[in-house]
Order: structure tokens, then C-alpha cells, then sequence
């Protein structure tokens, strides 16, 4: 009896890792699809829509990257007049706020808010909810200290608010650093299947297209109407999505507003950005998964790509799970039908899970970019899913904790930056002219 259900158990996991597999292939071929028709230039769309837009740059001891973001506001091509810069200089030990402060008093569209010691660091949550108190813009963009955005990103993002169903936008995320080291080639080619296909099939499909936390932004009376980020949770950006959708709101995916990011350098840096998203996906899964199934708003279709996408980071922890419940029921032959399952399983494991970058996500998406040198690092990418085994089932087991416990035991463990993107920066991003 206790054979027959350990069986049972098993084939249910192999089935869910399944659905994930047919779910990133259907999205695979959506963005291989299209990829093949052309699209109308944004220069040609909505160009009599400039609304007033508020731009939030939460920095926390960000000064060796800080001027490279604010040197590019200052190149933004839309208009300054209908632009407010506000950057949030979250209680910084270092001289974030002081180069941020040179910048407010050149351009008056930069403004530097100074958060100190007993109400800063606190996470990014809580700093874009004290900017948002001081954004008059009618449309309120979110940009990470260590981004470079395209000089008309701004254009880009702001065109999809002309249609009233659309609350908030997501830009695309490129690696600057991408050449420095194999941590940073490998998040790169994260990023190109996580965006290049994964986001692009998403709003293709009409699915749950999900913002990103940074390059991109929202309709501002609907970032009002929902209180604002939800400080209680680590992804708070994976919070904000779902409470956009459930309040029947649209998020908008913009393949070319493109913005440069510098990655994690290391193994440890990866773990503790890893460890914090995976933590706080978690915690969304716990708050939102019963909103989503009950939702009168929400298409049967993104009910269950919802659910999925709530479920993505468990996916690691189920992939051991069914290591150590598959292997003893393979080894001791219980069942003539175990080996068949377990190729789904190797094939999910190696295609199918882990984050939003699965095998050949990132080999379609390397393809439509053209970017055919760096295929080649794809197999190294079954290690970056054995590394997310560990830190997943980590982050698993304190959000059961903090369950039971009834303790909220979060902590922001933000992320350094060095600011070795600054040299990998090429003609078509240049920014540092001297």
C-alpha cells in the first residue's frame, strides 16, 4: 500500500513538471513566431500621448553606479518639462547621496530624497513607496541604480498608458556586464530566455505578463488605488503584478525599450539575489494563489498561467523532491511504468524548470537575437539549476517557518554593484562622454 503510494505521489510530481514543460514550449514557439513578422515601429504610434512622467531611482549605497544612471536621465530624449527624477537615497553610509545631490542642483527635474538611518533600509519596497509620496507624474517609472536605460525608453514605455486597459508597462533587461566572468555570461543568457521569449510570449498570448521590479512603471491613480508596493513581501514586484491583474488592469510588455543592467559577478552575490527572489515568490504564491482561483476578473487561461507563474520557484524543490522519491521506486523496480516517467522527469529537469530562463528558451532566444557565439555556455546552464536546487529549498523551508511561526522574519539583503559595467558599455549605450 505504501508502495502504490509513493507511485502515485511521484507521478503526480512528474505530471506538474510536465505542464511546465508543454508551458515553455508553447512559449518557445510563440516567440519564434513571432519573431517572424514585423512589427510597426513605436516612432509611428501614440506620438501625441506625453503624459507627465515621475521616474523613481531607489539607491542604497549605489555610488559606484549611481552617476552612471543619472547622467543618462539628464540624456533622456522626452521632454523635461513633463519630467520629475526623484532619487531615493535610502539612509547610504557612502556617496550616494552626495553625487546624487551634484546632479539635483544642475537639473531642476532632479530632485534627491534623503531617507535616515531609523527609516531607511528597509528594503526597495519601502523607499519607492516614500518616492511615490513626492511623484506628481501622471505615469510613475522604476529604475534600479545600476541600469542604463535607452535614451528614448521613455517614449517607449509611456505609449502603451494611451490604451485605458493597460496599468503598467515592463521594458526588457539586457546584461551590460555580460563579458566580465561565466556568472555574468550565464545570467545573460537567463535574462535573454526570461525576456527575449518567456515575457514576449506572455503578452502575446494574453497571459500573465509580469513587471519586472525595474524598467517600467505604472498608471499612477492605479499604483495609488493599490496602496502602493506591499513592503510585508521580498518580491515585491511579483506582488504589485497580481494586484494589477486581479484589480482587472493589464501589464504591457515592450520588446525594444531596452535597458542595461550589471549583473551579479559571483556565486555568492547569485545566491543571495536568488535566494531573495525565490523567497519572495514564495511568499506571493502564499498570498495570491486562492485570489487568482477565485477571481471574476482574471480568463480561465490566466488563472492557470498565474498559478504556474506563482509556482515557478517551487519547482526546484519538487525536482528534489522527486530525486528522492523516484530514485528508490527506479532502483527497487516497483513498477514496469517508473523509467517512463522518469525521462519526463529528466527531460523537464534539464528543459522545463528552475526560473523563467529554461533550456531552449534561451536557445530560441539567443537565436532570434543573433547572438549564435554564446550558445555554446548553454549546457553550463544545468548548473545554474542544480545551484537554484539548494537555495529554492532554503527559501522554501524559512517561508514554511515563518507559516508556522507566525513571524514575518524578512531581510533585504540587497544586492552590491561594483560598477565594471561602466567599461563593457559599447557606441550604441555609450553614456560616460567625458
Amino acid at each position: 500500500m505504501l508502495i502504490e503510494f509513493l507511485e502515485a505521489v511521484f507521478a503526480s510530481v512528474t505530471i506538474f513538471m510536465a505542464a511546465y514543460l508543454l508551458r515553455h514550449y508553447v512559449f518557445t514557439v510563440t516567440a519564434l513566431k513571432n519573431s517572424q513578422e514585423k512589427r510597426q515601429s513605436y516612432v509611428s504610434k501614440n506620438l501625441d500621448y506625453t503624459p507627465t512622467v515621475s521616474i523613481l531611482i531607489p539607491a542604497r549605497n549605489e555610488e559606484k553606479v549611481i552617476e552612471r544612471v543619472l547622467r543618462r536621465m539628464t540624456e533622456l530624449t522626452y521632454q523635461k518639462d513633463k519630467l520629475q527624477v526623484i532619487v531615493i537615497d535610502d539612509a547610504s553610509t557612502d556617496a550616494t547621496g552626495k553625487i546624487a545631490a551634484q546632479y539635483s542642483k544642475i537639473y531642476n527635474y532632479i530632485t534627491v530624497l534623503k531617507r535616515d538611518k531609523n527609516m531607511g533600509g528597509r528594503g526597495k519596497a519601502s523607499a519607492l513607496n516614500a518616492g511615490m509620496k513626492y511623484a506628481t507624474g501622471e505615469i510613475v517609472l522604476c529604475f534600479d541604480a545600476d541600469y542604463c536605460p535607452q535614451k528614448d525608453i521613455i517614449e517607449k514605455l509611456v505609449k502603451e498608458f494611451k490604451n485605458p486597459k493597460v496599468g503598467a508597462v515592463q521594458g526588457r533587461v539586457v546584461v551590460l556586464n555580460e563579458p566580465q566572468n561565466l556568472v555574468t555570461r550565464l545570467v545573460a543568457l537567463e535574462r535573454i530566455g526570461g525576456y527575449r521569449v518567456d515575457q514576449e510570449a506572455r503578452d502575446s498570448l494574453g497571459l500573465i505578463t509580469q513587471f519586472g521590479g525595474t524598467v517600467g512603471g505604472f498608471r499612477r491613480e492605479v499604483l495609488e488605488s493599490l496602496g502602493g508596493w506591499d513592503e510585508n513581501i521580498l518580491a515585491e514586484d511579483t506582488e504589485i503584478t497580481f494586484r494589477v491583474y486581479l484589480a482587472g488592469y493589464r501589464i504591457k510588455y515592450v520588446a525594444d525599450a531596452e535597458c542595461y543592467e550589471e549583473a551579479v559577478e559571483s556565486w555568492r552575490a547569485y545566491w543571495k539575489q536568488r535566494y531573495r527572489w525565490a523567497k519572495g515568490h514564495m511568499q506571493c504564491a502564499f498570498k495570491h494563489s486562492m485570489n487568482v482561483l477565485k477571481s471574476k476578473k482574471l480568463k480561465l487561461i490566466e488563472k492557470i498561467d498565474g498559478l504556474l507563474l506563482l509556482g515557478i520557484y517551487f519547482m526546484p524543490v519538487l525536482a528534489l523532491f522527486s530525486w528522492i522519491l523516484g530514485i528508490p521506486l527506479f532502483v527497487l523496480k516497483f513498477s514496469q511504468w517508473i523509467p517512463a516517467l522518469w525521462m519526463i522527469v529528466a527531460v523537464s529537469l534539464y528543459s522545463a524548470v528552475g526560473n523563467f530562463a529554461p533550456f531552449y528558451e534561451v536557445g530560441v532566444g539567443t537565436y532570434i537575437d543573433g547572438r549564435t557565439r554564446v550558445q555554446w555556455l548553454m549546457p553550463l546552464l544545468i548548473f545554474t539549476f542544480l545551484y537554484n536546487i539548494p537555495i529554492c529549498t532554503k527559501a522554501f523551508f524559512d517561508v514554511l517557518a515563518s507559516k508556522l511561526n507566525g513571524k514575518n522574519s524578512n531581510h533585504w539583503d540587497k544586492t552590491a554593484h561594483s560598477g565594471n559595467g561602466n567599461c563593457y558599455i559599447t557606441n550604441h549605450v555609450r553614456i560616460l562622454k567625458r
